[in-house]
């Protein structure tokens, strides 16, 4: 087991299998600055990077930009949210919701302006399946 934060165990193979897809995700897509899975309360996982990143300052977003999914899905009546993008002037952010059953978690990826926003939903949407059932 590892223990995130000072109060959540998570079982060791999931854990290999997030730094995998997190660093896949990094090293192999163009424009791809930092890939953070997070439990839904905030605590970083696994983090994966180019340069400097405050992943424990990222863990907690994703955990508030997922929690927002959740409500506008809901109050919409949309069914459950998935995932929520953020375009800005100088990139993107998407949050992947991981619906585990043990620990609901989310992935966070950061991209720059040269990311294909398609290439990250694909590859984080697959990382998110994956997680659901590692």
């Amino acid at each position: 087991m590892s223990t995130v934060g000072t109060r959540i165990a998570i079982a060791a193979p999931v854990v290999a299998a997030a730094r995998e897809y997190a660093e896949a995700i990094v090293s192999e897509l163009v424009g791809v600055k930092a890939v953070v899975v997070a439990t839904t309360d905030g605590f970083d996982v696994v983090t994966a990077a180019r340069g400097d990143i405050d992943a424990a300052r990222v863990a907690a977003l994703a955990s508030s930009i997922a929690a927002i999914g959740e409500v506008v899905s809901s109050e919409a009546r949309l069914g459950a949210s998935r995932c929520v993008t953020i375009e800005t002037d100088s990139g993107f952010a998407v949050a992947y919701r991981v619906a585990r059953a043990d620990l609901p978690l989310v992935i966070k990826v950061l991209a720059g302006p040269d990311a294909v926003l398609a290439q990250v939903k694909y590859r984080a949407s697959a990382a998110a399946h994956a997680l659901e059932i590692a």
